[in-house]
């Protein structure tokens, strides 16, 4: 497949795309990837640095010409988002990306594709490599672990940087520049309970949802996709009262950043509300698939009748547990009244495992406005405090601020304007950018973001778009010959 995907235009970009695929990329296991492009840089003869953190600087000379240019910082991040199909057989920690090429798409089989941001990465090799593309002094940075908490651009080295202009190449729309995004806070609660012995005269069941659409937990918010956390507590709530309901296991969901696909819940009903129970279970799922049907047209929920289960939450947790799901706020809370259709504050209930005796319930919360993104952590705190969990606030980090007097910005719009006939769409992005960070270490720092078309980011539908990357990478080329004087 990645044979196919070198035979791509631009073939120096996919080229180093599909070896950057080979290489296993998870967040916070960059081990690999970073000897890769570490590797890459010196192999090419050029000023290769490793921070404290794990992130990359390669520093390449401006061609004939351009000495008198400001330098420019060309940044990505090497981490990818690992998610599968429940039904692929795939192991992230060994196997390359396998690809394919449909009609005007690359896609992956199963599973992520890496695009977001491995396409910024393998933009940034192209020219690194190159021996023909005009460019100022050039300082590639490429940062880890931005996929779980940024980690890397919170700790990034602030004496290895010198230049002036950063241009980020992690927004998933050709046609968009991006001036600002949000931050985020992780939001975790957790408890314990008493595990029960299973009631008598009952019978064991598994409740299985899958199929739904998934995506970025920021970018696709406000699509309205369904929630396999918030799907599955509104099937469990109120079965105990009506058929003697009890849970020995929940688990849904995955990664904070990615809207949950799946959930499955281990329960057992009393006998003799067995067929209420699975009738009432069927029209449930009919009406869900009804509403999702065109948000989500692929969603099953699942009711199979299984031996046994180990044992039980207590029932005074379960009910709390329940409806502090429901009660939870996931999806768009606010949306900024300054700038047109921004998201500004969301939540994602991301992550709901119930286990031997133990709770764990992970959020992402982001915002564009701090003081709105503690708001809605503090609503979570707030429900979860009330069920006696526990709350841990994690992971916190800024938004970025437009600057719409940018001067970057002026040349973008300006170039794109001249190239493709036509407005760009100048916007702030509810995902979270390492652009805040890195300002935080560089205040100086004029910035900006653009990137090739991905759909479906952090989901198994992940594809890109190979006329986009076309596009992208001329426009990035001939922003490079555009970089003002120092």
């Amino acid at each position: 497949m990645s044979k196919n995907i070198k035979e791509i235009e631009p073939r120096n970009v996919w080229t180093n795309f599909a070896n950057l695929n080979a290489v296993p990329r998870a967040s916070k296991k960059e081990e690999r990837v970073i000897k890769f492009i570490t590797d890459f840089g010196k192999g090419l003869g050029l000023e290769t640095i490793v921070d404290k953190s794990g992130n990359v600087v390669v520093k390449k000379p401006a061609t004939e010409g351009m000495e008198n240019r400001k330098t420019v910082i060309l940044q990505s991040h090497l981490d990818m988002v690992h998610q599968k199909n429940s039904d692929t057989e795939f192991d992230f920690d060994t196997q390359g990306i396998k690809m394919f090429i449909e009609g005007d798409w690359v896609k992956a089989e199963g599973t992520t594709l890496g695009a977001d941001n491995g396409l910024g990465v393998s933009a940034i090799m192209a020219i690194l490599e190159s021996n023909d593309i005009p460019h100022p002094a050039i300082e590639a940075l490429f940062t880890v672990d931005e996929e779980t908490g940024m980690t890397g651009a919170k700790g990034l080295d602030t004496e290895m940087l010198e230049g002036k202009i950063l241009l980020n190449l992690d927004t998933e729309e050709d046609d968009e520049i991006g001036v600002g995004c949000a931050g985020g806070v992780d939001v975790t609660a957790i408890r314990e309970y008493k595990v029960e012995e299973v009631p008598t005269n009952t019978a064991a069941y598994t409740i299985k949802i899958k199929g739904l659409s998934g995506g970025h937990s920021g970018m696709d918010i406000n699509k309205g996709l369904g929630n396999a956390n918030k799907i599955m507590a509104r099937l469990l709530l109120d079965s105990f009262v009506n058929f003697g309901l009890r849970i020995s296991e929940i688990d849904g969901g995955g990664l904070r950043n990615a809207i949950p696909r799946e959930s499955r819940t281990w329960v057992v009903v009393d006998k003799i509300t067995e067929d209420a129970f699975c009738m009432e279970m069927a029209q449930l799922a009919q009406t869900m698939q009804t509403e999702y049907r065109t948000t989500d047209p692929k969603l099953k929920i699942e009711i199979s009748s299984i031996e046994s289960v180990s044992g039980v939450m207590e029932i005074g947790v379960q009910e709390g547990l329940i409806k502090a799901l429901c009660a939870a706020h996931n999806g768009v809370y606010r949306m900024s009244p300054e700038i047109e259709d921004l998201v500004e504050t969301s939540n994602n209930i991301a992550r709901v495992k119930v286990n031997n005796g133990f709770i764990s319930v992970d959020c992402l919360t982001r915002s564009s406005v701090e003081s709105t993104k503690l708001d809605l952590a503090n609503n979570l705190r707030a429900t979860f405090e009330l069920i006696g969990c526990t709350i841990e606030f994690n992971s916190d980090y800024p938004g970025w601020e437009p600057n719409m007097d940018s001067e970057i910005l002026s040349i973008l719009k300006e170039t794109y304007i001249e190239m493709f006939d036509d407005e760009p769409h100048i916007a702030a992005c509810h995902a979270g950018l390492e652009c805040g960070l890195i300002g935080q270490h560089y205040p100086e720092l004029d910035m900006i973001s653009f990137g090739p078309t991905i759909l479906g980011a952090h989901s198994p539908d992940e594809r890109a778009c190979i006329s986009s990357v076309r596009k992208f990478w001329d426009f990035l080329q001939e922003i490079l010959k555009r970089i003002p004087k120092k």
